[in-house]
């Protein structure tokens, strides 16, 4: 360009050259922070981060609003088929791949806005999906799914009924391939690694917050017996089943489950109680039978009152973190009428 350039193409040039020589001193500030000096994440007094790799949404949570994801989404995924990833997408996929990483038995899940509306662990996944779909087939209408085994041509045959936006499996057969590409637009991933991350951060204000991933997961030796009667080694396994289902629910929480599948959840309430109405609720208008389910709650039972409506309902067994000052007073309840109920001494809020 005749060796000239505006004001405007330096600028440019500039930005470009200090892109990377922050993000080389991203780096080493935070290799020192965690590696040279141990400094638990709430002593720090700075915050530095560096994304390299971007990727231009179509939009972000609405039309008029603009979005980019910062971040090596092609590490973890590969796009099989379908139309351009959204800013909503990304939202689903993330808690779409939280919640399937608790689970190690072969499990299907459906997701809508973040939350499961739909799950089951079965002995195939052709069975999990058909049971993971019960459990509330209008609200699977658009959702994202996700599992944790191979998705053959028995289950693809199966999903291809529906209209949803993403499934996102570890593999396929070929003839599943063929089946789920009928669909122009439907997204086909493949996840390639787990979510390794520690830390989660949100904008908020005019800063950030930054924590530790919820990365507790309950097993059987988390759970204390507090009521007379104890828990069957079915009850067991439906509690901790439910638990990782909560646990990745909007708070306030409530879900209910029976034989590893999510009978309905209550998510997002401002009342613990709306949300375990909103759960019973659901579950009879899909018609289910909630005698000898079970209940978990992401957080304690300031009253009785949620155990006095599980109990209505047909709930034999309760998991809930325990610490409240009157939890006495549910665990009397549960004693005066045959359940059972365990506390784990972990909250689950999600926010």
């Amino acid at each position: 360009n005749g060796a000239e350039t505006s004001i405007e193409e330096r600028r440019w040039f500039a930005s470009q050259a200090f892109a990377v020589s922050s993000g080389y001193d991203t780096d080493i500030f935070n290799y020192f922070a965690s590696t040279a000096v141990p400094c638990p994440i709430e002593e720090r007094d700075a915050l530095r981060i560096a994304f390299d790799d971007s990727k231009k949404m179509r939009y972000g949570e609405n039309p008029h609003q603009n979005g980019t994801f910062f971040g090596d989404f092609d590490e973890m995924f590969s796009q099989l088929h379908g139309k351009e990833i959204s800013y909503n997408n990304l939202l689903d996929i993330d808690a779409a791949v939280c919640l399937i990483s608790e689970f190690k038995d072969p499990t299907f899940a459906v997701l809508k806005h973040n939350n499961a509306c739909g799950l089951a662990t079965r002995p195939t996944i052709a069975e999990a999906w058909k049971d993971a779909l019960a459990g509330d087939p209008v609200s699977a209408f658009g959702g994202v799914l996700i599992t944790n085994g191979t998705v053959d041509e028995a289950a693809a045959e199966e999903i291809n009924k529906i209209f949803f936006e993403v499934i996102i499996a570890p593999s396929y057969t070929d003839g599943a391939l063929e089946i789920l590409k009928q669909k122009k637009n439907r997204i086909i991933l493949v996840i390639k690694k787990a979510l390794d991350t520690k830390r989660q951060f949100r904008s908020i204000l005019n800063g950030a917050l930054v924590q530790d991933r919820d990365l507790k997961i309950e097993t059987v030796d988390d759970l204390k017996q507090v009521t007379e009667k104890a828990v069957t080694p079915e009850q067991a396994a439906d509690l901790l089943f439910a638990n990782k289902i909560v646990k990745n629910s909007k708070s306030n929480a409530i879900v209910l489950a029976k034989g590893g599948m999510l009978l309905a959840s209550g998510v997002g309430q401002t009342s613990r109680v709306d949300a375990l109405k909103q759960a019973i609720e659901k579950a009879h208008s899909f018609g289910f039978d909630l005698h000898g389910a079970v209940m978990a709650s992401d957080a304690f039972f300031p009253f009785p009152d949620c155990v006095e409506i599980a109990h209505e309902a047909g709930v034999t067994a309760v998991i809930h973190p325990g610490g409240s000052i009157r939890d006495n007073e549910s665990v009397d309840f549960c004693n005066a009428h045959d359940m059972a109920m365990v506390t784990t001494g972990f909250r689950h809020f999600k926010h």
